[in-house]
């Protein structure tokens, strides 16, 4: 199941209390980014890693803080696994796929 955040208290949150996580920044009107989506839940259907999303129209803010605080480029779609603290792993576009989104969580 896929959490949406919305807010940079919920996403610090998080980061604080769990190990390890994915985020998908989703664009609400990219048909590139909707592919992603899909991609991306049925990953989380198969995974006990937990999975959210921001969806960047509604979460702008979010959105920038994480780009600015991890001195991560901003793209979208775009997903990034974080794994104490830091993001360890990204990808955008059509590399956003179940395969991809396993094979990072098996490399680290």
């Amino acid at each position: 199941m896929v959490q949406v955040l919305y807010e940079q208290n919920e996403f610090e949150e998080i980061k604080d209390k769990q190990s390890s996580f994915y985020l998908l920044k989703h664009s609400l009107t990219c048909p590139i980014s909707a592919n992603a989506l899909k991609e991306y839940k049925s990953f989380s259907d198969t995974t006990d890693e937990p999975c959210y999303v921001l969806y960047v129209q509604e979460s702008r803010p979010l959105s920038n803080y994480i780009e600015e605080e991890f001195n991560i480029r901003h793209e979208s779609p775009q997903a990034l696994y974080f794994n104490e603290g830091s993001i360890i792993w990204d990808a955008s576009h059509s590399n956003i796929n179940v395969s991809t989104l396993q094979h990072a969580l098996e490399q680290f």
